[in-house]
C-alpha cells in the first residue's frame, strides 16, 4: 500500500508498524486538510493487513495536535437543530473511522493535545505522553460549546463520570502525570523513555496475526458498548473470526503434541514463547 501525498503528515511503514508523523503549519491545527488526510489514511488502512500497528506522533516541536480549526467552527449554525435531524459532524465521523480501524492505534504525545487534538487521541486505542512536554485540555465549555469530536462521548469511558465532568467543565490544562491518574492516557513517561517504550510495544504487537489483533479490538470495544450477555456473544463471535483466519489451531496442536503446557520453562516464559509461536505461520 502506498502511504504518500498527505498534506499534514508523513507516513512511513517499517514491517508491520506504520508511523504517522504530524507536522502541519506552526501548531498542527486540525482543519479540513488534516481531516481529509486522516480520512484518506483510514481508507488505505482499512484495506491493508500488512500494517498491524499505527503510531501517531509529531515532529512539530511543542505540539501533537493543537485543536480543531476555529475557522470551521465559525460556520456552525446558530439555530438549534431538531434531534431527529442531527447528523454526525465531520470531526466525529473521521475520528470514529480511526477508532474502528482493524489495526492497533497508538498516540505518542510530546506536545499540546487540546480540544479536537485531545479527542483524536481519545479515539485511538492507546495513549502515551511525555512528562514536561505533553499538555491536555478541553476548553469548549468556556467558548460556549462542548467537546464535539467524541470527547463528551468517550471521556467517561476512559476516566469515569466524575473525572470526565471535571476535565470538561474545569477547562484547564493538565499534564502527563495527571492524565495517567485521570485515566485518559495509558502511561506517563519521561521524555527519553517514551520513544523506546512505544517502539517496543508497537513492534511486539506487530508480531501477532492481524486478524487476532482486530478480533481483540472488536471484543474489547463491544464490552463497553453492549450488555454483558451480548458482549460475551461478541467475544465468542470474534474468537471464531480469528481461528478461521489465523494458524491458531495449528499452533495449539503443535504445543499440545509437544507437551508445552505442562513444561515448567514454558509456563515461566510465556511472554517470549508468544513471539516464538509467530514462526508457525501456516
Amino acid at each position: 500500500m502506498d502511504y504518500k501525498n498527505f498534506q499534514t503528515f508523513t507516513a512511513k511503514q517499517n514491517g508491520g508498524v506504520l508511523t504517522v508523523d504530524i507536522n502541519f503549519g506552526p501548531v498542527n491545527v486540525q482543519g479540513q486538510e488534516m481531516l481529509a488526510d486522516l480520512s484518506s489514511l483510514a481508507l488505505r488502512l482499512e484495506r491493508d493487513r500488512s500494517v498491524k500497528v499505527v503510531v501517531f506522533e509529531s515532529s512539530n516541536p511543542g505540539y501533537w495536535v493543537c485543536h480543531y480549526d476555529t475557522n470551521l467552527l465559525r460556520d456552525m449554525s446558530q439555530e438549534a437543530v431538531p434531534r431527529n435531524e442531527v447528523k454526525l459532524l465531520d470531526l466525529q465521523s473521521v475520528l470514529e473511522r480511526l477508532s474502528n480501524l482493524p489495526q492497533a492505534t497508538i498516540a505518542k504525545i510530546e506536545g499540546f493535545a487540546r480540544g479536537g487534538g485531545h479527542e483524536m487521541a481519545l479515539a485511538l486505542d492507546m495513549r502515551f505522553a511525555a512528562r514536561e512536554k505533553a499538555k491536555f485540555m478541553q476548553m469548549e465549555v468556556g467558548m460556549g460549546i462542548l467537546p464535539c469530536g467524541g470527547g463528551a462521548s468517550r471521556m467517561a469511558r476512559q476516566a469515569g463520570l466524575g473525572k470526565a465532568l471535571e476535565i470538561i467543565l474545569g477547562a484547564r490544562d493538565w499534564d502527563a502525570d495527571e492524565a495517567e491518574k485521570f485515566g485518559t492516557i495509558n502511561k506517563a513517561l519521561d521524555a527519553d523513555e517514551i520513544g523506546p517504550y512505544v517502539d517496543a510495544l508497537a513492534e511486539r504487537i506487530s508480531k501477532f496475526p492481524a486478524e487476532s489483533i482486530e478480533a481483540c479490538k472488536r471484543a474489547v470495544y463491544a464490552s463497553i458498548d453492549l450488555p454483558i450477555a451480548d458482549a460475551l456473544k461478541e467475544e465468542a463471535y470474534q474468537l471464531f473470526q480469528a481461528t478461521s483466519k489465523t494458524p491458531a489451531i495449528k499452533r495449539f496442536t503443535i504445543a499440545d503434541e509437544n507437551g508445552a503446557q505442562f513444561d515448567h520453562n514454558n509456563q515461566k516464559n510465556w511472554e517470549n514463547m508468544l513471539i516464538d509461536l509467530q514462526e508457525i505461520q501456516n
